[in-house]
């Protein structure tokens, strides 16, 4: 059986966490910034853990990581 190909696109976008959860990035954060608070902003620059049932989808993509 060969090997598994990892999905590039899922791999620059999504990160592991040390117990294995999926770290993402959040929405709304890349342009039409200054109609939103500091506070929004602020708190979007954070990454956000995926939920359970979008885990299990982008695990598929992600074999190896």
């Amino acid at each position: 059986m060969p090997k598994m190909k990892t999905n590039r696109s899922a791999a620059k976008r999504f990160k592991r966490t040390g117990t294995g959860k999926l770290l993402m990035r959040h929405a709304f954060h890349s342009h039409l910034l200054t109609g939103k608070s500091a506070r929004r902003r602020r708190r979007l620059r954070q990454p956000q853990v995926m939920s359970p049932r979008d885990q299990q989808r982008v695990r598929k993509l992600l074999p190896y990581i």
